[in-house]
């Protein structure tokens, strides 16, 4: 997930740069028609409208330059975890990203208990789980006596006249009575006990941050869906004719220099709005997917699911 997040973060730096350099060209179109039409004393063009264009596009420059620092800044932290593949172009497209099981349906919360019981950390802990309860048996153990048997041979050499010895053979019995100790066995065990519940309450609270994650994840994921097909359908191909529309007036001298830079401006962030869009779903997909990992893999000898994972 974190690989993801990252890699995504640094294509969204080098799409966002390209449509503004897209732009800065297009800006200093603007400039140069502006200086001719200031120049030639016939257009409508004003000192404040060349100062306008000029100081857009320093501005495009300064996002170039923030554009870059954050690229840089994630490359780096996804050397981490790639190494000097981190500085590899990425590619013009981005990969479409589709979450690896289909989400529940349905408004309970069982199935998605069902879909996150598999998950590593919540596997983890069922180990956890289960150790206590061995110790818990351990301690157990101390309330019964203790029986041991022993045995032992030995050798005898003859004596110092020559004379033969008989060899020994000893056994024993032992019996350990748990007798007076029934406060230290009883905080042992106690201990033990509470371990063991403290892990099964850790467990159902990581279980329902895990499903109300995934819920809402889900959703964010079809409003998201939502917004971009708004802006691919809609918005993008209505910013686009109206800065058309105000360039193509002010050219014929009907209409007003700071309102098509305003329109240019509105366009171009809007596309970089859709790609933000675009990213910010490609990384919600990828944290549903971590939140999937290990679906339908849950062990039948795991610890039971308490209060609130049946509901």
């Amino acid at each position: 997930m974190t690989v993801s997040t990252l890699w995504l973060d640094i294509f969204r730096a080098q799409a966002s740069s390209r449509i503004i350099e897209t732009s800065q060209g297009l800006f200093e179109h603007l400039v140069d028609a502006a200086e001719a039409s200031y120049a030639s004393a016939q257009g409508r063009t004003r000192q404040q409208d060349l100062i306008r264009a000029q100081l857009e596009l320093t501005r495009l420059e300064d996002r170039l330059v923030g554009l870059r620092q954050a690229e840089e800044g994630a490359r780096r932290r996804l050397g981490e975890w790639l190494g000097a593949e981190a500085q590899r172009r990425l590619p013009d497209e981005m990969p479409v990203l589709a979450p690896v099981r289909p989400l529940p349906v349905e408004a309970a919360n069982q199935a998605r208990y069902e879909q996150v019981r598999g998950h590593p950390l919540l596997r983890a802990m069922d180990l956890q789980i289960a150790a206590t309860e061995t110790d818990v048996a351990l301690a157990q153990q101390q309330y019964r006596p203790e029986w041991g048997l022993t045995a032992q041979y030995g050798y005898r050499d003859e004596d110092a006249l020559g004379r033969e010895r008989a060899d020994l053979f000893s056994l024993g019995v032992t019996l350990e009575l748990p007798l007076f100790t029934a406060k230290r066995q009883d905080r042992r065990l106690q201990a033990a006990v509470s371990r063991g519940e403290a892990m099964r309450t850790e467990r159902q609270l990581l279980s329902r941050r895990l499903v109300s994650e995934l819920a809402s994840l889900k959703s964010e994921l079809v409003r998201l869906e939502e917004r971009s097909a708004l802006y691919a359908d809609r918005l993008l191909p209505q910013m686009s004719d109206q800065a058309e529309a105000a360039l193509t007036a002010y050219n014929h001298d009907d209409g007003d220099f700071a309102e098509a830079v305003r329109a240019r401006i509105a366009e171009m962030n809007a596309r970089i709005e859709a790609l933000a869009i675009a990213v910010e779903r490609q990384k919600t997909v990828a944290r549903i997917n971590y939140l999937l990992a290990g679906a339908g893999s849950g062990q039948p000898g795991a610890a039971p699911n308490r209060q609130g994972e049946s509901t």
